[in-house]
């Protein structure tokens, strides 16, 4: 399968730029799909976009297993490309790969103190949802830092988040203004979020949301057994016994999943009305969402495994993406170490 990876240069009237990624730390699910794939393929027409491969970031809380991450960077790449990310609108590169966006990061940790880290509210959120216990990595706690980093390097000015997020963008922008006072020039660009109304997909089992390590999701590259697998275990209104019995939709897995996936709205809520009423039971309704899930994934999967027979192009369409990125990462670290008054050569 080849794919151009060259991405041209965009006209003069291109106001907006939107910065993108995700973790390295697995292959990605119906999660990152509904919360931000499918967006990135419209977005990738209307605006100039990048994506990170945070791979960096990955190793925040995998730095005792850094195999995770580096074995999953093509899977992620793989998976872009699967769903329709065009490497010829949208730049796809590596963090690591990018030597500005470390730089970035410690500039900025001069302006951040460790107690306004620990008040981030997404940051501690995330912590007590780690196993970390007392032994917090420091690179996970300045995870805004290099967050805001990525984001400045390439001017990037609306930031696709749910509303969980939003602190991490608050944070972005009080280092921006910090460091344009110190500059007394307008060096960085504050960003906005571009806030999904698409609700977060639940994990298939109802504990929460879709998590990687957690073994509760389905995967874009899950085979068709997975995926029907997946589907029957789906948790459902538990007191829902028998076919007669009125079931309960809201706080039901398997609802939510048929509103975001199924194509007729008005045939899943003719579904809903059924089940509420009595008469419909799950089997049957669980046979009409994994026929909708096996429609949509088992053209990606296909893409997928195809674009995963030939590595050395995936490598090639990240290689060419991260040369790209670099040259406007380096332009803005220039900026700042002006700004620093770092730049006597």
């Amino acid at each position: 399968m080849q794919i151009s990876s060259s991405k041209p240069l965009l006209s003069s009237n291109t106001q907006e730029k939107v910065l993108t990624g995700d973790r390295a730390t697995g292959p990605l699910h119906l999660g990152h799909y509904v919360g931000s794939l499918k967006q990135r393929v419209e977005l990738q027409h209307r605006f100039d976009q990048t994506i990170l491969v945070a791979d960096m970031q990955g190793l925040t809380d995998n730095g005792h297993n850094p195999q995770k991450v580096a074995s999953n960077i093509l899977n992620v790449v793989a998976d872009y490309l699967a769903i329709g990310i065009d490497p010829s609108k949208t730049t796809i590169c590596l963090q690591s790969a990018i030597p500005a966006l470390a730089e970035l990061t410690m500039y900025y940790a001069n302006l951040v103190s460790i107690a306004r880290l620990e008040r981030n509210p997404t940051v501690k959120s995330e912590i007590n949802s780690k196993d970390f216990g007392r032994a917090i990595p420091a690179g996970f706690l300045t995870y805004p830092i290099s967050q805001a980093a990525d984001i400045t390097a390439f001017r990037a000015t609306l930031i696709p988040v749910g509303d969980d997020q939003l602190p991490m963008l608050e944070q972005t922008n009080e280092i921006v203004r910090k460091l344009n006072s110190i500059a007394q020039d307008e060096v960085l660009l504050e960003c906005k979020p571009l806030l999904s109304n698409v609700s977060r997909l639940p994990s298939v089992d109802g504990k929460g949301k879709m998590s990687k390590s957690m073994g509760n999701t389905i995967m874009l590259g899950s085979s068709a057994q997975d995926i029907s697998k997946a589907v029957k275990a789906m948790y459902t209104d538990p007191l829902h016994l028998n076919v007669n019995d009125a079931g309960r939709v809201e706080g039901n897995v398997f609802f939510t999943y048929l509103d975001a996936f199924h194509p007729d709205i008005e045939y899943v809520a003719k579904l809903k009305s059924h089940y509420q009423k009595g008469g419909l039971g799950d089997g049957k309704t669980k046979a009409i969402l994994e026929e909708c899930l096996q429609e949509l994934l088992a053209p990606i999967r296909e893409r997928r495994a195809l674009l995963l027979s030939d590595k050395a192009q995936l490598v090639s369409i990240l290689k060419v993406g991260t040369e790209q990125a670099r040259e406007e990462s380096d332009a803005v670290l220039r900026r700042v170490k002006a700004a620093f008054g770092l730049n006597l050569f």
